[in-house]
């Protein structure tokens, strides 16, 4: 089934993307410097991941538990 059908796997690629997105803005911050267009989308995902930084982790953790668990 497609992540796109399942709400938990959409969750899972969601959160996987904005922490992916937030972790390499921190290490080559030229790569997502454009804020428009295609590119846009990832800038504005590692900005999410910069400004909700608890609330990311907090459901990336959720995330994993449930994974491992159910």
């Amino acid at each position: 089934m497609s992540a796109l059908f399942n709400f938990h796997s959409f969750l899972t690629v969601v959160l996987l993307g904005i922490c992916t997105c937030t972790y390499l803005k921190m290490q080559f911050p030229a790569i997502l410097e454009q804020r428009t267009g295609f590119r846009g989308f990832f800038w504005k995902a590692a900005r999410i991941g910069e400004r909700l930084s608890p609330w990311v982790a907090v459901g990336c953790f959720t995330m994993g538990v449930s994974i491992i668990f159910f």
